[in-house]
């Protein structure tokens, strides 16, 4: 057994060299103001603006085109007399003279494929046409488009507290996205000559205007997602009859649109705790054989929502199932094509219940009435309350384990991204581990509350390190803008939830961090942080210094490389007695003393005879920080008698002199080894460094006299 003098371990602090310490110096961040406080918290004075729209949009399944028009109130909620507002139009991404198209890289190879030699040679045409830009009263606004961006000039200034309406008309042809790529587009299937749409970005949206900066207004140029203020949203979606549509919100018109039997399964669905299939494979099947030749408009309506995306095919099976969260039920469903069963129908649902239950326990209660997992075309895509995800089954149904799990991680993370950034609404478009790294970190929760044992992609410290090692010239800091980041999975996903976890599991400790997070997400909900508010509210809910930290993760590119090393052993023993002069030069130790131990022994206190009533032993290590990122000191004794025990230093071991520090500890029995970092819980990058043996045959320790 190890004594509780174990854990008292004397420490102290060689100085190698003069260094200049910044790691504990506070971040610059911006100065607080009555917008953002301090503490990270909205202030009194804090605003942003409220966008509405009443938009009708046609799907024309037969020209694979949109055609929409949309009434939009924008409600100027700042203390600023605006002028113009900007608008964005996400799908000129994909006109022929684009900034993102003349800017692409390419190459040619021998063996080139018909489709990138395609794209090559004839350009898609895929921008908006925008046919009427007018104001309430029908005259038409003077206007500028700038590549994905359009400046509308106001009738006249809108004064704080005022709104002002407009009116846009507009088409465009749908990409197909096993061509052209992007956030939204179609999947064509051949067997059965359908189509399954999946629509986003489809209306020219108004950009959002912040205290911090202004408008949004960075062009969109395919990597950087989105800043989209909040609002209430009519949408009427018009499709073949046969078509089932899927969307952001409520559906209002249910009898218009879905079979008796349908409302029925989907009224049980609302009360169930069990899969309920509204729609059958076996329905779906016949569905899909059929053509109609009317049309149907199927009405959603949501609130306090930032975005809206629909999902449209005549091959969805659609099941659902209810979740009781924060006192009322969420109806989680699935819409997909028979080609993702049977692995669909077995997962995906419960993938979306799993997501809602956890993100709110670690976030918020889920606030919306419904969340939907989309499969078609696009591998990963978020908006509120409807996602869309990839992983499907071969041919003949069949599917490994690994690709399940990826199928699940998908879905756990898309319907995540309901929380990060649909809810705690961050600036995709300047800061994309906002939504993407604290998304990342959660979905890595959990997937371990899924199963024990789960091979998460992102999360555990160890799948970082080589990375993190990597060649410097690759690697750029995580609040580099997106758009000029070219490992976004390793630097904006992976580096992110790592940090974050790392922050939980060993700097902080999961009940501080837990707190803290949640009231980040209590502050932030249905408003727009900043890295600065997140920064700062960890701090202030939890009373830890993480400047440290914030600095080295987040604004460098160093890594976590901490060596051990020149480790020197003594040991206290009461039959010492030594009566001259000693110095043990090749330890390093000066030890003086000239005492009668027995002398000293008898005039000692009852508790300072305990300290050498048993032989203590001495180990003096040296920490050297390689890397660069300070962390805590997480090391495991091994001792010579098959036990051993695990101590973490503090990171304050480090604020004098983050370079290399020298620290004392103390055992009650001998140390085999010495491990640092054993369960590879700080993604450190060399772990032959990490080792240390000792060699027992050492001198002992004079006990010094006062």
């Amino acid at each position: 057994m190890i004594r509780k003098v174990f854990f008292l371990c004397v420490s102290y602090f060689i100085v190698f060299s003069v260094h200049a310490q910044q790691d504990f110096v506070p971040l610059d961040l911006p100065t607080p103001n009555s917008c953002r406080t301090g503490a990270g918290a909205p202030g009194p004075s804090y605003w942003q603006p409220q966008v509405d729209y009443d938009i009708q949009v046609e799907l024309d399944d037969e020209n694979q085109q949109i055609i929409g028009s949309e009434k939009v109130t924008f409600h100027n909620n700042s203390p600023e007399t605006l002028h113009f507002v900007w608008v964005q139009l996400d799908q000129n991404l994909f006109e022929p003279h684009s900034v993102t198209n003349e800017t692409e890289h390419g190459h040619l190879s021998d063996d080139m494929k018909l489709d990138a030699l395609r794209k090559m040679m004839v350009p898609f045409d895929g921008g908006y046409k925008i046919s009427k830009i007018a104001d309430k009263s029908g005259k038409e606004l003077s206007h500028i488009i700038n590549n994905t961006m359009m400046r509308v000039d106001l009738p006249k200034p809108l004064a704080p507290g005022k709104k002002v309406e407009l009116n846009i008309d507009w088409s465009y042809n749908i990409t197909e996205h096993a061509v052209y790529g992007g956030r939204s587009g179609y999947e064509y299937f051949k067997e059965d000559d359908n189509y399954l749409y999946e629509i986003a970005q489809f209306f020219p949206r108004l950009a959002v205007f912040t205290d911090y900066m202004g408008w949004q207004n960075k062009q969109f140029l395919g990597e950087a997602e989105w800043a989209l203020p909040f609002g209430n949203y009519k949408v009427a979606i018009t499709t073949p009859a046969d078509h089932v549509v899927a969307a952001t919100g409520e559906l209002k018109n249910e009898k218009a649109v879905l079979s008796k039997t349908q409302r029925e399964r989907l009224a049980q669905a609302r009360k169930s705790e069990e899969q309920v299939w509204i729609i059958t494979e076996e329905e779906a099947k016949a569905n899909e054989k059929s053509r109609a030749k009317d049309k149907k408009t199927w009405v959603f309506e949501a609130e306090n929502v930032r975005d809206f995306a629909f999902a449209s095919s005549r091959k969805f099976v659609w099941d659902a199932v209810n979740v009781p969260l924060g006192g009322k039920g969420v109806l989680a469903m699935s819409l997909y094509p028979k080609e993702g069963n049977p692995m669909w129908g077995k997962y995906a649902t419960a993938s979306v219940a799993h997501a809602l239950k956890v993100y709110s326990k670690y976030t918020l209660d889920y606030p919306y009435p419904v969340a939907i997992a989309i499969h078609g075309p696009i591998f990963g895509m978020e908006y509120p309350m409807i996602s869309f995800n990839g992983a499907r089954p071969d041919a003949n149904g069949n599917y490994s384990q690994r690709l399940k799990e990826i199928m699940i991680s998908v879905i756990i993370h898309e319907t995540g991204h309901n929380f990060f950034p649909m809810i705690i609404n961050s600036d995709e478009r300047r800061w994309a581990w906002m939504d993407e790294g604290l998304n990342s970190f959660i979905q890595y929760l959990a997937e371990q509350e899924w199963r024990e044992g789960y091979d998460s992609r992102r999360g555990p410290a160890y799948k970082i390190a080589n990375f993190m090692a990597s060649d410097k010239d690759k690697q750029v800091p995580i609040m580099t803008n997106p758009e000029s980041i070219n490992q976004m999975g390793n630097i904006t996903y992976g580096k992110t939830a790592t940090a974050l976890a790392i922050l939980r599991d060993v700097v902080m400790g999961p009940e501080l961090f837990d707190a803290a997070f949640k009231e980040y997400s209590r502050r932030w909900a249905f408003k727009h942080p900043t890295p600065a508010d997140f920064f700062r509210t960890m701090q202030d809910a939890s009373a830890v210094d993480l400047d440290w930290f914030f600095r080295g993760w987040f604004y460098t590119t160093d890594h976590v490389d901490i060596a051990i090393e020149n480790p020197k052993y003594k040991v206290l023993n009461k039959d010492t007695e030594e009566k001259k002069k000693t110095s043990d030069d090749s330890e390093g130790i000066p030890l003086t003393s000239t005492y009668d131990f027995a002398k000293l022994y008898k005039n000692m206190s009852e508790s300072d005879r305990k300290l050498v009533d048993e032989e203590m032993h001495f180990y003096e290590l040296t920490f050297r920080n390689v890397g660069g990122l300070i962390m805590p000191i997480i090391l495991e004794m091994q001792f010579e008698d098959g036990t051993s025990s695990t101590q973490k230093v503090p990171v304050e071991v480090w604020r004098k002199n983050d370079k290399k520090v020298t620290k004392v500890f103390i055992t009650d029995k001998p140390v085999k080894q010495f491990v640092l970092d054993p369960k590879m819980q700080t993604a450190d990058t060399d772990l032959e460094n990490n080792v240390v043996k000792i060699d027992q045959k050492a001198k002992k320790m004079n006990l010094l006299t006062k």
